[in-house]
């Protein structure tokens, strides 16, 4: 069996840019329990699939998890309207700051493996309601876990 190159996942029956096309679908259909965890969702496929994220800088999916790991959908659904307001804290090339305290992590050196990926969000590829919101704090708690227990 193949696996992704990026996050480690099966890349059978369904590749992750597949699950990832299919649960924008449910995410831009706007109907809970996916359009309300869009952002989490996307940040969570960039930072597991990291050669995705346009240029160096890390932060704004990084500090999204963040805020929705620590305030949960209100936290996360905060710091999008804080990054779209212009975020008058802008880092380097104008992209909007992590949140205070939140140090994006340099990409040149992504972990290899995740406790969760998006096969496991997709459960079994379609994304079900049933308990997708859990799966996705899941796949948000194992992307921040990897980033930050990377060995030095």
């Amino acid at each position: 069996m193949t696996h992704c190159p990026e996050c480690g996942a099966p890349a059978e029956p369904r590749s992750c840019e597949e699950l990832f096309h299919a649960l924008l679908a449910l995410d831009h259909s706007r109907r809970p329990p996916w359009g309300p965890l869009h952002g989490v969702s996307v940040s969570c496929f960039l930072l597991q699939h990291p050669s995705r994220i346009p240029g160096p800088d890390a932060a704004p999916p990084w500090s999204l998890l963040h805020a929705y790991l620590r305030d949960g959908l209100d936290g996360a659904d905060r710091r999008v309207r804080h990054v779209r307001r212009g975020d008058s804290h802008r880092g380097p090339g104008g992209a909007p700051a992590a949140a205070p305290g939140v140090a994006a992590p340099a990409l040149d050196r992504p972990p290899a493996r995740f406790a969760v990926t998006i096969a496991e969000v997709a459960g079994g590829g379609d994304f079900p309601a049933e308990g997708f919101a859990e799966r996705v704090r899941d796949w948000a708690a194992a992307t921040v876990d990897a980033w930050t227990s990377r060995p030095g």
